[in-house]
């Protein structure tokens, strides 16, 4: 956090074609306020004068890009969230280490997951999405009593729009609830939801068999294609993080040959027209080797910045829009998370939050 009577941290956290959305913490403090800009201009450079939160006589002049403006009428609204840890009670421990910082709930508050989630709910029912999936990592450790906290919060509300696919926390112990991948057809796209998942690893994959259903759906598919599942992609010369240069089974996301493949089917299959996942809790995009399409990774819903995407299906695009949850609660927690990792030598707030680009974006729905 910045020290008493420093500058106010300015996130512009999300733009659409027509909105902007920013966050400003105010000095010293997990104090977030929120201000949203309507009616601006799409494809355009915007001037948004934010008000300073020590003194609403002051503004701040912040300057961000809209998207473009999709063609044709809205076909369908996809909300997607990753990363939600039910059961989760200490943010920032990393196995057995005590060095952190680590964020846990004071006595008698309630628990985080449950606050971020419930948040997050509330905001995608106010867009009416046609689908909800929900990319992995629903739990902690796959204990009952977690995932059925998980279903108490997204099926009760959504019912059959809910897609769920597990994440490596919910097969630590082999479990097989919520295994195997889903075709999810809705107007404008279709989705297809990869288990990525090796059973009792960290890691995942893509397999042969995997690869060869995708391939079919994709040529099958009469509609784009848009591939979703929990571990973000190996990309060779792509990343520039500590493991992400070599060619590993060890690398913290899909094995490299898995990847391979599922570039190998995008390159193969232009229907397919871009792969998000989770598993990193950061926001960020890189583009595959082969298919040279859009590989996106999600940030988290359970701490900072505490986000969940949409994704607004039209004839010519689709539109990605990742919205930070910013009920009070929610905001003063995850806020609480910004400097996670810092005794690691990791600014967690550059890294999860990525840049505007990372977050909001225009994917095409034909190449």
């Amino acid at each position: 956090m910045t020290e008493a009577g420093s500058a106010p941290i300015i996130d512009v956290t999300t733009v659409s074609d027509t909105a902007a959305v920013v966050h400003v913490t105010r000095p010293g403090t997990f104090e977030v306020e929120v201000h949203r800009f309507d009616d601006l201009q799409p494809d355009a450079e915007v001037h948004l004068d934010v008000p300073d939160p020590l003194d609403p006589t002051v503004t701040h002049a912040v300057t961000a890009r809209t998207l473009g403006q999709p063609s044709g009428p809205l076909r369908s609204v996809v909300a997607t969230v990753n990363d939600v840890h039910f059961g989760e009670l200490a943010a920032g421990q990393i196995d057995d280490f005590t060095i952190g910082p680590i964020r846990r709930p004071a006595p008698g508050d309630e628990p985080y997951p449950e606050v971020m989630n419930r948040a997050a709910v509330a905001e995608i029912r106010a867009v009416e999405p046609d689908a909800v999936v929900v990319k992995g990592d629903l739990s902690l450790d796959g204990a009952p009593e977690e995932w059925e906290a998980f279903e108490r919060c997204y099926r009760n509300p959504f019912g059959d729009r809910l897609h769920v696919v597990r994440g490596n926390h919910d097969g630590y112990r082999f479990q097989t609830e919520y295994a195997g991948d889903r075709r999810i057809d809705l107007p404008g796209v279709t989705i297809a939801l990869l288990d990525t998942v090796i059973p009792g690893a960290t890691t995942g994959d893509v397999t042969v068999e995997q690869a060869d259903w995708l391939d079919a759906l994709a040529t099958d598919a009469t509609q784009p294609v848009l591939v979703m599942g929990h571990h973000q992609q190996w990309i060779a010369g792509a990343g520039a993080d500590p493991g992400e240069a070599k060619r590993s089974d060890e690398y913290f996301g899909l094995h490299p040959d898995g990847s391979d493949r599922l570039d190998g089917v995008c390159a193969r299959r232009p229907a397919i027209v871009a792969y998000t996942c989770g598993h990193t809790h950061r926001h960020r995009v890189r583009t595959m080797t082969a298919s040279r399409i859009p590989s996106i990774e999600i940030g988290c819903t359970k701490d900072f910045p505490g986000t969940w995407a949409e994704y607004r299906v039209h004839d010519d695009a689709i539109m990605q829009v990742v919205h930070r949850m910013s009920s009070p609660a929610a905001l003063a927690w995850s806020e609480s998370c910004r400097g996670l990792y810092t005794d690691f030598d990791i600014d967690y707030g550059l890294y999860a939050l990525g840049t505007l680009a990372d977050r909001c974006l225009v994917i095409p729905a034909s190449r």
